[in-house]
């Protein structure tokens, strides 16, 4: 009799109401619950966090693309050239050092970018992209007037490993940051175009710092590359902003160590830092292993442009991929292409086409990590703390840069000049990656195909 009446309740509530249940309606369902019921959805999150709140799109949202390209250009573009500066250091001014030694400098450029970003990424938290990004624009273009007065191996260090790669993390974090809280269905797409910027500047980079280093000499290089830098990251300083308020809190530790009790996070940040233990090897080595195989003297130098180039639409491919069948899928597909290509082509290759087609086809899967890993980030991440929780798994990624190749070159001298040791650990380290992205996907979803 009693369900009856409710029944009956019920039908009155919605025939008044139209979809509105009864509060008795609701008051019976909250007590199911807590009986052990399924509970209701989470509650909508604040203004501007809901995925309805995203342009995904509009004027403003593809300026602060424009300017991320143009941001990403300047910082990443330059850290895909780091093979140009390895290469010159070793046969001028630092003819003396070993290229283990070397490396050493763009080693440390790559971990202050990536590493500093558990610190930007808490600054932009806080107060934002806009003050962020003038600093950092204005202390990179100081870092690269300075190098060019840099002779020794310990100015070169403080200039360009140190002093530049603050200003570049600066930059970096800003732009990527930015770009996330303007575009959720497309978020992929979104960064993998803004990303694509470093790959271009990977192209044009290497073949104008070797035209201009015989033309005018390093130091004026490194001051004409400085006045490039300042107006490319000025025009990123007016069009990036964030679409949502900064978030003042006090420091707490836990801010970035609660994200590693999460397994899905934990699997992410311990694949970045594989896959960045082998990444830059390719960039740092693939000019040096080249000439020691006897491959053509004049193909050498674009090389790196051939590597660049290709990894264009692989920053942006991957993207799009990765919103129409999963951010997740698509990484594991792309991380361990990345390791398989090494092994079946770095390792065996001894002609100059095979050297060409290992090139692009890494620069390619290189391409497409570093577009997609921020978007998994942001996909499982309160996007009010995607600063801290983003800073964390670059800190990791930068362990990996900052340790891989110094680690590359050791292996290289120990052989006696031979890479095929350097040529192994960078496969197996980044295979061993996409195991990893393997086990994030499979905490969320388990070995069942889903879009992830």
């Amino acid at each position: 009799m009693k369900e009856k009446q409710f029944s009956l309740l019920g039908k009155k509530c919605r025939s008044r109401f139209g979809n509105v249940k009864c509060n008795y309606q609701l008051t019976r369902k909250t007590s199911t619950v807590e009986k052990g019921g399924v509970a209701p959805p989470h509650p909508p999150g604040p203004p501007g966090f809901n995925p309805a709140d995203f342009p995904d799109g509009g004027l403003e949202a593809w300026l602060v693309v424009a300017g991320g390209f143009c941001a990403l250009f300047s910082t990443f573009g330059l850290v895909n050239c780091v093979g140009v500066f390895v290469n010159y250091y070793v046969e001028s001014p630092l003819s003396n050092y070993s290229a283990s030694t070397v490396s050493w400098i763009t080693s440390i450029q790559v971990f202050m970018m990536s590493g500093l970003n558990a610190v930007m990424g808490r600054l932009y938290d806080s107060y934002g992209p806009k003050y962020l990004l003038i600093v950092g624009t204005l202390v990179y273009c100081f870092g690269l007037m300075m190098l060019s007065l840099s002779t020794e191996y310990y100015q070169i260090i403080l200039s360009q490993g140190i002093v530049s790669a603050v200003g570049m993390s600066a930059v970096f974090n800003s732009a990527m940051n930015s770009v996330m809280g303007w575009f959720f269905k497309r978020r992929a797409a979104a960064l993998g175009i803004m990303v694509s910027g470093s790959s271009l500047g990977g192209v044009v980079l290497p073949i104008m710092l070797d035209h201009l280093i015989v033309q005018i000499g390093f130091a004026w290089t490194m001051r004409t590359l400085g006045f490039v830098m300042l107006a490319l990251c000025s025009f990123a300083c007016v069009t990036v902003k964030s679409r949502l308020p900064p978030r003042k809190k006090p420091f707490n530790i836990k801010d970035y160590t609660s994200p590693l009790h999460e397994p899905a996070f934990l699997c992410i940040v311990i694949g970045a830092f594989l896959y960045f233990w082998g990444m830059f090897l390719p960039f740092n080595y693939i000019e040096l292993q080249a000439r020691q195989q006897g491959i053509d003297p004049i193909l050498i130098p674009y090389l790196l442009p051939i590597l660049n180039a290709v990894s264009i639409p692989g920053r942006i491919l991957p993207g799009f991929l990765g919103d129409r069948f999963g951010r997740f899928n698509v990484m594991v597909f792309i991380s361990g292409l990345s390791g398989v290509i090494t092994l079946a082509l770095w390792v065996p290759g001894k002609s100059t086409a095979t050297t060409v087609v290992y090139g692009a086809v890494f620069g390619f899967a290189s391409g497409g990590f570093i577009s997609l890993m921020p978007a998994l980030i942001a996909q499982i991440s309160d996007l009010r703390e995607i600063g801290t929780r983003t800073g964390v798994a670059f800190l990791a990624a930068a362990v990996g840069a900052l340790t891989g190749s110094p680690i590359g070159g050791a292996i290289v001298s120990s052989q006696g000049g031979d890479y095929l040791g350097l040529q192994l650990f960078c496969g197996c380290t980044m295979l061993l990656s996409a195991f990893f992205f393997i086990a994030s996907r499979t905490v969320q979803v388990g070995f069942k195909y889903a879009k992830v």
